[in-house]
């Protein structure tokens, strides 16, 4: 693998999380290559660099990017730290072992794009898009705010934000425009800028970008999640929707979870315990589930069991009905099984109310679909739908988040017990009138 390609897949944010390193918000650490009492290390993710200020240091003086602040971080040779670098991009895309890694796809530069197939061409572009948008996470306070709301880490989910800028200044290059309109990422107005130069609108500005993958792990689309608080404009996807999130599932995929929601599935996937026995795949909504979620399950010989974790709200259970049979009947051999979803909550809203905990604890707690009673489920949710708000008093209809509406204040506990005969962790929340 090329040290240019290692360069553009593996991140500087990568590989200070694999050492354990975190700038503090002035993107500033201790430096590790010298004894440093206070920050002297400053990292610039624009141009995934680090550079330590203090003349104490044996790098003051050079630029480090990541093969190098490996080479320094090891006390190694340059093959060498090429070498661990590979073996980091095998921990970060575990899809990625050092058999296939020379076939991870590469950023191939615009001017040649002509000269590609067109599937190679739109692998080529979504790639060195998404680690633009990645990159550029590091610098969006709001987009990383964001995240800390969701309760996500961005060094343990492969996610990039867009603002809309990715065209302008020195990346305003005819190749790149002409790519990024043919695939979507751009639509031209027909009109002029201030500038008098070709007006165009981006497509997904102010959204978080995941990518979805073909069974090749190559980048073929890309969805965007809006980061604003506008209810009826929050997914986008790239027209000629394509590929599965994270990926398509291993071949030695034994228990496969389904969630509704890309946001649910990245939550999942940063519980370690989950993470570990479990493969996750995201449908796209509800009536998301395509033709390629299906022929990427039918490939997996080894399955026992297909999880459904959808959202706890009646367009989640009327889903789980529809599907669960289907499969049932495909895989007839396959247990079918169900996490029961405190009412009107999702797998990310579920992480934000409680410790991590109670999505493990959900899932072990799950029954197989044949033996749940769907139309008492029914019940229950019409049972639980809120009535009429009141001035002050309890509302005990879902166990898991208790609510008291006071004179001044609405107060929220969120909790649950835990196997342990003594244990129960809570989160209070406090929203005053």
């Amino acid at each position: 693998m090329e040290i240019t390609e290692i360069k553009e897949q593996l991140t500087l944010a990568d590989v200070l999380h694999y050492y354990h390193l975190k700038p503090n918000k002035q993107l500033q650490l201790n430096c590790p290559f010298h004894s440093d009492k206070t920050p002297s290390m400053q990292v610039y993710y624009k141009t995934q660099t680090a550079y330590c200020f203090s003349s104490n240091c044996k790098t003051h003086g050079k630029s480090l990017d990541v093969i190098d602040f490996i080479l320094h971080k090891e006390n190694s040779t340059k093959r060498e730290a090429i070498l661990k670098a590979q073996d980091m991009l095998i921990g970060v895309n575990p899809q990625t072992t050092t058999s296939n890694i020379n076939k991870q796809p590469t950023q191939t530069p615009m001017d040649e794009l002509p000269r590609l197939a067109d599937g190679q061409a739109r692998v080529a572009v979504l790639t060195k898009m998404f680690t633009y948008f990645k990159n550029a996470i590091h610098n969006s306070p709001p987009a990383k705010e964001y995240l800390q709301q969701r309760r996500l880490e961005l060094t343990k989910t492969a996610v990039g934000y867009n603002s809309g800028q990715f065209h302008h200044g020195t990346r305003k290059e005819e190749a790149l425009i002409n790519s990024c309109i043919k695939y979507g990422l751009l639509l031209d107005l027909g009109t002029k800028s201030r500038t008098g130069s070709p007006a165009y609108k981006p497509f997904g500005k102010w959204c978080l970008v995941f990518p979805l993958k073909n069974k090749e792990n190559q980048i073929v689309s890309l969805y965007f999640r809006s980061i604003l608080s506008e209810k009826k404009q929050r997914h986008f996807y790239l027209r000629d929707r394509q590929g599965l999130y994270p990926n398509y599932p291993s071949q030695e995929t034994r228990y496969l979870i389904i969630t509704e929601s890309i946001i649910d599935a990245a939550t999942l996937l940063e519980q370690e315990p989950i993470k570990s026995k479990y493969e996750v795949l995201a449908l796209f909504g509800t009536n998301g589930l395509t033709k390629e979620h299906t022929e990427s399950i039918s490939q997996l010989k080894a399955l026992e069991e297909l999880i459904f974790f959808l959202n706890g709200d009646a367009a989640g259970i009327k889903a789980v009905e529809k599907y669960a049979p289907m499969f049932k009947e495909k895989y007839p051999n396959v247990r079918i099984s169900n996490v029961a979803v405190p009412h009107n909550e999702d797998v990310n809203s579920l992480l934000q109310g409680h410790s991590g905990d109670i999505l493990n604890h959900l899932i072990n707690t799950r029954k197989e679909v044949e033996k749940l009673d769907t139309q008492l489920l029914k019940t229950e949710l019409v049972e639980e739908t809120p009535k009429e708000p009141q001035q002050t008093g309890l509302d005990t209809n879902n166990p898991y988040n208790l609510k008291y509406q006071g004179n001044e204040a609405n107060y929220q506990i969120k909790g649950f017990k835990v196997n342990q005969m003594d244990s129960l962790k809570i989160t209070l929340q406090i929203q005053l009138k």
